[in-house]
């Protein structure tokens, strides 16, 4: 032992294990930082960690050189992170935070350090340590709170709009369906009409008032998950409000009528949903009811609600009564997996309303199991006659020219792209539009049929009387990557050069874009290009040379705007320097060549990534102020294909067929390639890039620019490693689930990881209102008038597949009663 270290005493020693702590830190960061400069990725990391090895080692030697050799590593360690993200707090955290912490222990020293290091001054041994640490973290905390992701608009600038209605809002409709239109006392269809733009005509509520809201009641549904269940629940269903009554579905398909003022229960159906189809799917849902008023009093059932069940059947109700129409197909039941080949309980669902309209109730075979088996069911979308459930047509996309039924003893075509979300009609034009996702086998194309190339991820208007196709979009060419279309279509008026409008629909999508079509006839509104994009494959799959672009509109690939993000090295993020560095190195390991960059053996960046972009919340319009509300994502995915034999040696099988050993893989059983596709994560359980991982914001449809944007949610109820940081900073997390615009000029909106519901002012994106609640709000709320009173509605139940809380309750909110 020698002299110096006898001399040391109990705070000495501590100093020797910090300093050796730091030397170990610097060890780490030089082995993963020269992994990191071995891929071509930075050196800063590599030689911040040589210096900090030597400092370590100079303190454990009790020489004060080890003091300034660690002030000049932390000086420029700041200037370098300056440099690669300028004032982004989230961004600084992962490069400052962990040398503020250390400056400010080793200042903690000292006592022991004037002692041992001398002649290290007070002064100067303060600005080496915590004077510099209190830089670092006042570099990442003042951003945090002047947050340069929030841009908010000039509310000023709301005087200038044109006083006049952007759009009517309403179309004919020659059978008076009520689901066509909708008045502030009702809500009619899964977003408010037939049109689905997610706006109420009530304008009660506004930004003066909003922040005055209360819970007028809350309505306990009492389907819960069981305990121990393996079933993935999530509850995403929009009511809808008729004439005084709520009408609910719940995740595993019960239909309940609520009193809309009160919050009672009027009456309950439960359909026996089989256990088996409801284990198939992803997650057990039920989005939504229909609503059908026969005009017939004589009628059984005069007015009915139509609702899915994910084991493959379209139900009628009467709406006032909770009793089944047993004239509508067989005893009050159609069979939709009849004629499509299915018989593997919830390989294919629906659980997304039907769309009712010129007497028919038009159908998707529903949603398909992604990435299981090529020979998957059929995709084909049915019209069966309101009244009767007798079959009406059937859009068979392999056949086009079928009418009804298949072929004797054949069976729709299978594999098709499937229409699994939200759709969207227009009763004076009598069409109703299809969002189709991909034929079976997501990540992997080689084999899709002439057909199935040209429909996948399309927008399809066909006439609701025949079934006959009027015009199709697609919106991704040889889909590689999962970009069905999500987003529920949005009818609107849309402004055209030189004055006027045109009816169109604008169709948000998965992969970024946002297209504007005319509604009649499927032409591009707002220019579509075609973007030359990243080429070949590693994996005898091929790619297309170009890809669709909304040039005019704003695109949510990042942060909502006109132009494209592109990821760089330095957008690898986590929480501390070395869950960064492994998201750094596998940034420069993956292939990532900016948009569309196909999946790969080496594994692929896909940014969007495979949740989008926007997904099946789809966007709100307020028709009043032209004004479109986007939530979107941000969140990179990671996606691998395997060649057959690797899926085969990690006994990976469809789901349909048996336990995969190893979770996570994507069977695709049927093709040469399965595949994994999982959002780009560090070991630490955040996403490899800094926040905001989820954006809302105001596009103005006159002019088509964002008018502001801001992240939408916190981490207060998660965090890294699963742990809630309880702290209500606005971050933006991924969200799931759409908006609710007012006349009134107030957003709502839930969708977020955490329990909050929130208002913004719809033309400026100032937060105005929110409250906490039970669960996760993964439903888009709704809001109607009763007795003059504007109530608020939302599910609020939570997601499984997104790991919020899951619940029960419906509730409303309004504003006091007055006297």
């Amino acid at each position: 032992m020698s002299r110096n270290d006898k001399n040391r005493g109990l705070g000495g020693w501590l100093l020797f294990l910090f300093a050796l702590i730091i030397a170990l830190v610097g060890a780490y960061l030089v082995f993963a930082g020269g992994k990191l400069v071995a891929v071509g990725g930075s050196w800063y990391y590599a030689l911040a960690g040589v210096a900090l090895v030597v400092a370590g080692v100079l303190l454990m030697r009790n020489r004060a050189a080890g003091i300034w050799i660690f002030g000049l590593t932390t000086i420029a360690t700041i200037v370098w992170a300056l440099w690669e993200v300028g004032l982004d707090g989230w961004a600084l955290i992962p490069r400052l935070a962990w040398l503020a912490v250390i400056s400010i222990i080793l200042f903690a020293f000292w006592p022991v350090a004037r002692r041992l290091l001398a002649p290290v001054g007070k002064i100067g041994y303060f600005g080496a340590t915590a004077g510099l640490g209190v830089i670092a973290g006042l570099l990442i905390v003042y951003p945090l709170f002047v947050s340069p992701h929030t841009e908010l608009a000039d509310a000023s600038l709301s005087q200038q709009r044109p006083a006049e209605a952007f759009s009517r809002g309403q179309v004919n409709s020659p059978d008076g369906n009520i689901a066509g239109n909708h008045d502030a006392s009702n809500w009619t269809s899964y977003a408010g009409s037939n049109l689905s733009n997610h706006y109420t005509p009530s304008a009660q509520i506004t930004p003066e008032n909003v922040g005055e809201l209360e819970q007028a009641w809350e309505f306990h549904t009492g389907d819960l998950k069981p305990a121990g269940s393996k079933l993935g629940y999530a509850f995403q269903n929009t009511p809808l409000m008729v004439d005084g009554t709520l009408y609910v579905c719940t995740p595993t398909q019960k239909v309940i009528a609520v009193d809309a003022e009160k919050g009672t229960e009027k009456w309950r159906f439960d359909p026996q949903t089989n256990p088996k189809a409801m284990s198939g799917v992803a997650a057990t849902t039920c989005r939504g009811v229909s609503y059908f008023d026969t005009k017939d009093s004589a009628a059984e059932c005069p007015k009915r609600i139509f609702w899915p069940m994910v084991d493959g059947r379209l139900g009628a109700l009467n709406a006032e009564t909770g009793e089944l129409c047993k004239s509508f197909g067989n005893d009050g039941y159609v069979d939709l997996n009849e004629h499509t080949g299915n018989t593997k309980p919830g390989y294919v669902g629906p659980t997304s309303p039907p769309i009712v309209m010129r007497g028919v109730v038009i159908q998707p075979t529903g949603q398909v199991r992604d990435g299981q088996e090529r020979d998957a069911p059929s995709g084909v979308v049915r019209a069966f006659d309101a009244m009767t459930g007798e079959l009406r047509w059937a859009w068979d996309l392999g056949r086009p020219e079928t009418e009804k039924l298949p072929p004797e003893g054949e069976v729709y075509t299978r594999s098709t792209p499937n229409v699994w979300t939200l759709m969207a009609a227009d009763d004076e034009l009598g069409l109703v539009y299809l969002p189709t996702g991909n034929a079976a086998g997501d990540f992997f194309g080689k084999e899709r049929t002439k057909q199935e190339e040209e429909y996948t991820a399309s927008l399809v208007a066909v006439d609701a009387e025949t079934g006959k196709e009027r015009w199709h979009f697609r919106t991704v060419n040889h889909d590689l990557w999962d970009y069905d279309l999500g987003p529920q279509p949005n009818l609107v008026d849309f402004p055209v050069a030189g004055g006027g409008t045109r009816p169109a629909v604008i169709q948000a999508t998965k992969s970024g874009q946002v297209f504007v079509l005319d509604r009649a006839t499927g032409e591009p509104i707002m220019p579509v290009e075609q973007l030359e994009v990243p080429q070949g494959t590693d994996h005898g799959d091929w790619t297309a040379k170009t890809q669709p672009v909304s040039p005019g509109m704003p695109n949510t690939v990042g942060a909502p705007s006109k132009d494209y993000e592109t990821l760089k090295e330095s957008d690898a993020w986590g929480i501390t320097p070395f869950d960064q560095l492994i998201c750094r190195t596998q940034f420069k390991q993956f292939r990532y060549e900016g948009m569309f960059t196909p999946p790969s053996l080496q594994g692929s960046i896909a940014f969007t990534g495979n949740h989008g972009g926007i997904n099946w919340g789809g966007v709100s319009v307020d028709l009043n102020r032209g004004i479109m509300v986007m939530n979107s994502n941000r969140l990179p995915y990671t996606e691998h294909v395997y060649p057959r034999e690797v899926m085969d040696s990690l006994g990976i099988v469809s789901v349909f067929n048996g336990t995969s050993k190893v979770k996570g893989y994507m069977a695709q059983e049927g093709l040469e390639y399965g595949a994994r596709k999982e959002p780009w994560m560090s070991p630490l359980n955040t996403p490899c890039v800094a926040p905001p991982w989820g954006y809302i914001s105001g596009v103005d449809l006159r002019t088509q620019e964002v008018i502001w944007r801001r992240p939408l949610g916190t981490g207060y109820d998660q965090g890294p490693m699963g742990i809630p940081s309880k702290v209500k900073l606005e971050l933006g997390t991924p969200n799931n689930s759409g908006s609710l615009a007012t006349a009134g000029g107030v957003t709502f909106i839930g969708a977020t990881l955490d329990q909050w519901i929130r208002a913004f002012d719809t033309e400026t994106g100032k937060l105005l209102w929110d409250v906490r609640l039970p669960a996760g709000p993964q439903a888009a709320p709704l809001s109607y008038e009763i007795n003059g009173r504007q109530y608020i509605v939302a599910a609020v139940g939570g997601h499984d597949r997104m790991d919020t809380k899951s619940g029960d309750s419906v509730i409303a909110w309004a504003l006091p009663k007055k006297d």
